[in-house]
């Protein structure tokens, strides 16, 4: 199921909490070989990790990770803006009408929905959120991510090719992209109603206010 939880929420879930940074440090440091930080513990976090961002999580039956991702408004400071404008032209995005979305994680052996349970996550909080887009920087690897899930980003540049390419993106909060990731993610819109509703409440107050 998806969990939506800000950063100081994740310490009531301590399992999923820690499952997400080790999986991170194997996805992004082990696999992938980015230059991130990994600390003593094998955990992987960064200076975003401390402004408190929204995170969406798949807890797995068992409590544990399953996948994860990151959001943060663009009013702020973001990946996007800090180090890599050069793919949107030297470009600020600053709106509040526009999150940024980082740190897509699958953990070893996630089933084949969690990828499209989290952008349904995302898209649901940019719904809820009255967003415009999100906005994110991606590797090549997540191109066939994207259109196997069926909501791609419009792309506002990129640097290298094949597999070394990395660009940026925007994506519409558009509701007509709902259904597609429902059935992708296999779960119903009400069950997708029911875990937004369980972090944010009826009135979603605190995403709203965010936004």
């Amino acid at each position: 199921m998806l969990r939506y939880l800000y950063a100081d929420q994740l310490d009531a879930l301590p399992r999923l909490r820690n499952g997400m940074f080790r999986d991170r440090a194997v996805q992004f440091s082990a696999r992938l070989g980015w230059k991130v930080t990994v600390d003593e513990d094998g955990n992987e976090r960064d200076g975003y990790d401390d402004l408190n961002p929204l995170y969406i999580l798949w807890e797995r039956p068992d409590g544990t990770h399953g996948g994860s991702l990151r959001l943060l408004p663009t009013t702020g400071a973001t990946m996007l803006n800090d180090h890599f404008s050069h793919l949107a032209d030297g470009v600020n995005i600053v709106s509040p009408l526009i999150w940024e979305c980082t740190r897509f994680c699958l953990a070893p052996g996630a089933s084949p929905n969690v990828s499209s349970a989290l952008m349904l996550g995302v898209l649901e909080t940019g719904l809820n959120a009255h967003l415009n887009h999100i906005a994110g920087v991606f590797d090549a690897r997540m191109v066939r991510v994207y259109a196997r899930v069926g909501w791609g980003p419009t792309v506002l540049g990129t640097e290298g090719t094949g597999r070394e390419a990395i660009s940026a993106g925007l994506w519409p909060c558009d509701k007509s992209f709902r259904a597609r990731l429902l059935l992708k993610a296999g779960v119903t819109g009400e069950v997708s109603d029911l875990w937004y509703d369980r972090a944010f409440g009826a009135v979603r107050s605190r995403v709203a206010a965010v936004a």
